[in-house]
């Protein structure tokens, strides 16, 4: 199991992850991008999978893209780009009605958003020694 000790003695590892961009006491942004290409088209990438989780958590295209700062139309766009690159649909709706449509992700919705953020996490974790090790190189 790999281990590292901060200065105030706090310890991170597998069970408990850290920050490693905080190790040396300076604050730094790092991210992971994954982005899976189809053709030419990003079919699976952090912009939609923010939007879909947006869309899991208010159950509507317009208000998700206005949680993400993101216009109606933008968002509108992404969905019908990651529909149309999977097998089967991630998100459905459904139209009008007294109370207007709604959306909600699949089973595949679901999946994808929990894999991408299960791939995160597993590559932060185990690439935290080495990102500390480079943010070390980083002046103050």
């Amino acid at each position: 199991e790999l281990r590292y000790v901060h200065s105030d003695m706090t310890c991170c590892s597998l069970e408990h992850p850290c920050n490693p961009a905080t190790i040396t006491g300076m604050t730094f942004q790092v991210q992971f991008r994954l982005r899976i290409y189809r053709d030419e088209t990003i079919a699976i990438g952090p912009g939609k999978v923010t939007l879909l989780e947006a869309i899991a958590e208010t159950g509507s295209i317009s208000a998700a893209a206005r949680q993400i700062k993101m216009s109606y139309r933008r968002a509108w766009l992404l969905i019908d780009e990651v529909n149309q690159s999977l097998h089967s649909p991630a998100v459905s709706t459904a139209t009008g009605g007294a109370h207007g449509g709604g959306v909600a992700l699949t089973h595949v919705g679901e999946e994808l958003v929990k894999r991408y953020r299960t791939i995160e996490n597993v590559a932060r974790l185990s690439a935290a020694l080495d990102i500390a090790s480079l943010t070390g190189l980083i002046a103050p």
